[in-house]
């Protein structure tokens, strides 16, 4: 089932994700025993004090009794519990809360790990937005129940069967008559879970959907605006924002009735029982004034953690659906393509063999139809067609970006499914139609932080493709500053930085995907040289947007709705006076339409 689609969780589903959860605090054992003994030791100091207080009521000021020695050693020992209590709850808070931040730090790096492992069939059907609310608004979430929730559950806890025991102490009979409150209790939890589970649930949807809006909006603004798209999409967010206010609304509703009102009542209800206790009492023998005393800060004490964990709930189911969305992440099972990693396997000569590639995207249809080519060392390879012809699923299938099931491709005569991971990378230079630059400086962009590259070698790439120029002419030269996407360049010069960045690692195989196609005729002549001076000695399987640039290639493999339909050199391709020839003429101005 698509996770956007499920909007509940069951409560067996919710106990699994509670238990995967605190799986996190495994490795910090030693520091959760000490912070629940911290714990304990202001649970017996909370106990402690009404207990101080009974036995000054009723052996004392009842009687009017008041010994100056004992009376000040009584009131010095209740102080001192107050200050030990309060140094000692700040400790364990402090502990708890570094344990709940060291678990969420964890967390966000599996989570971020894990993105980098997830193969583009996820990417393709999952927007950015909804990917950046797991990693930040679903681990944040998550984060609150851990320093709010966990950490008052168990204090609670602790709390409630200190007091329990304290009222057995006192008055036996009474303490077991409260206890018909838990099961009341426990109802009203139970009910709450039950049902805003789904709400919560449906405003982390609405919630993903806002920033999936946004950061669509957001990378595609000059679009919008150009073509004045900006009603359409506050509209649609607006549209978004008003389901997720509906939801936010159901659960404050569920809140609000659930949660202080109705333990309120249930804690009317405690006083009153204990109030008749005393009062059909007092008929037949004689109350202490400090037994009630006691008993009404032991309810308060009791029913003041049931406020806060019911309080905490909201943050506690929230956190829940938030948790099952990042396990859900964690757990899908489209990786990129693994490899064997057979390090004895290794890249020689750059000999590439498609062997009757069949390939799908969605499992129904096929965009590559038994495909089948060589490329030799030093060849180069080029691939024309129109759109959809499936020229980038080649090199797709071919980058490893993509797994495929029929047929072979092989490498210097491996399957290329056998070569470990760092091996491909390494001996495969791509360069894309839209360049991407990273936020740093020119530098960076073209080590791509690997530590190998010295900055001899940085200058050398970009000598080697003729980028030193503009680099060189740039302030600060090649520590120039690169703005988010490198948007300061024009399109020739973030192409060159791209052709560096591919030709420093010196790869056996270059792959091209349409490396000049947003650039404008004049820069593609003035970089054409780079490219060409790359191919030397290199096996190059180019994408074509313009005929013109691939007529020297040794091979042209045009395609067609996924098949190989024509192959040869430019020349050759030109005789056959087929699709080749066609767009050709097109491009060339020579006809009106093609066919």
């Amino acid at each position: 089932m698509n996770e956007e689609q499920k909007i509940t969780l069951t409560g067996k589903e919710q106990w699994q994700v509670l238990k995967r959860l605190l799986t996190y605090l495994k490795p910090h054992k030693k520091s959760i025993v000490i912070a629940l003994m911290l714990l304990l030791i202001t649970v017996l100091g909370d106990i402690l004090g009404p207990l101080l207080i009974k036995i000054f009521m009723d052996d004392y000021l009842t009687p009017r009794h008041f010994p100056t020695n004992t009376l000040i050693t009584l009131a010095a020992v209740y102080i001192g519990i107050q200050i030990l209590n309060s140094v000692i709850s700040y400790l364990q808070m402090l502990r708890f809360n570094v344990l709940a931040l060291k678990v969420i730090q964890q967390l966000r790096i599996d989570v971020y790990t894990k993105v980098h492992k997830l193969g583009m069939r996820y990417f393709d059907k999952t927007p950015a937005g909804s990917i950046v609310s797991r990693v930040t608004n679903d681990t944040e979430a998550i984060m609150d129940m851990f320093v709010s929730v966990l950490i008052g559950f168990v204090q609670s806890g602790f709390l409630v069967i200190g007091v329990y025991i304290a009222m057995f102490v006192l008055n036996w009979k009474l303490a077991l008559a409260t206890v018909i409150l838990l099961p009341i209790l426990f109802c009203i939890v139970y009910i709450y879970r039950k049902y805003s589970a789904f709400y919560y649930m449906d405003m982390r949807e609405r919630l993903s959907q806002l920033n999936a809006k946004l950061a669509e909006s957001l990378s595609g603004m000059s679009i919008v605006q150009a073509f004045r798209q900006e009603k359409r999409f506050r509209d649609e967010f607006d549209e978004i924002n008003e389901k997720h206010y509906k939801a936010v609304m159901s659960s404050i509703k569920l809140d609000g009735l659930l949660l202080r009102p109705v333990i309120d009542l249930v804690y009317a209800f405690g006083l009153i029982l204990m109030l008749s206790f005393f009062g059909i009492t007092s008929f037949s023998e004689p109350v202490e004034i400090g037994v009630i005393y006691a008993f009404v800060s032991y309810i308060n004490r009791f029913f003041e953690p049931i406020n806060q964990v019911m309080q905490r709930l909201s943050i506690f189911q929230q956190a829940i659906v938030s948790a099952s969305r990042v396990f859900t992440l964690l757990d899908d099972k489209e990786l990129d393509p693994q490899q064997l990693d057979d390090s004895s396997v290794k890249m020689s000569d750059g000999h590439i063999e498609f062997r009757n590639v069949t390939f799908s995207y969605d499992g129904k249809t096929d965009v590559l139809k038994n495909i089948s080519f060589t490329v030799k060392p030093g060849e180069t390879v080029a691939l024309v067609g129109h759109t959809g012809s499936g020229k980038s699923s080649i090199i797709n299938l071919l980058m490893r970006f993509y797994e495929f099931e029929r047929g072979e491709i092989l490498i210097d005569g491996q399957s290329i499914k056998n070569f470990p991971k760092q091996t491909l990378r390494q001996q495969m230079g791509l360069v894309l139609q839209e360049p991407f630059l990273f936020y740093g400086n020119i530098e960076s962009n073209i080590k791509l932080f690997n530590e190998n590259l010295s900055e001899e070698d940085v200058k050398a790439a970009a000598e080697f493709v003729q980028a030193d120029q503009f680099i060189e002419s740039m302030p600060n030269g090649y520590k120039h500053q690169v703005s988010e996407r490198g948007s300061t360049f024009s399109s020739g010069q973030r192409q060159l930085i791209a052709f560096a960045r591919t030709i420093a690692t010196n790869p056996k195989v270059l792959v091209l995907d349409e490396a000049t196609a947003t650039i404008d005729t004049e820069t593609e002549v003035a970089i054409q040289g780079s490219l060409d001076k790359m191919r030397q000695g290199r096996t190059t399987i180019a994408i074509a947007h313009r005929l013109s640039t691939i007529q020297d290639a040794e091979q042209i493999l045009v395609l067609h709705h996924g098949e190989i339909v024509e192959r040869g050199t430019h020349q050759e391709l030109l005789a056959k006076n087929g699709l080749y020839h066609k767009m050709y003429q097109l491009q060339n101005g020579l006809v009106q339409e093609v066919g």
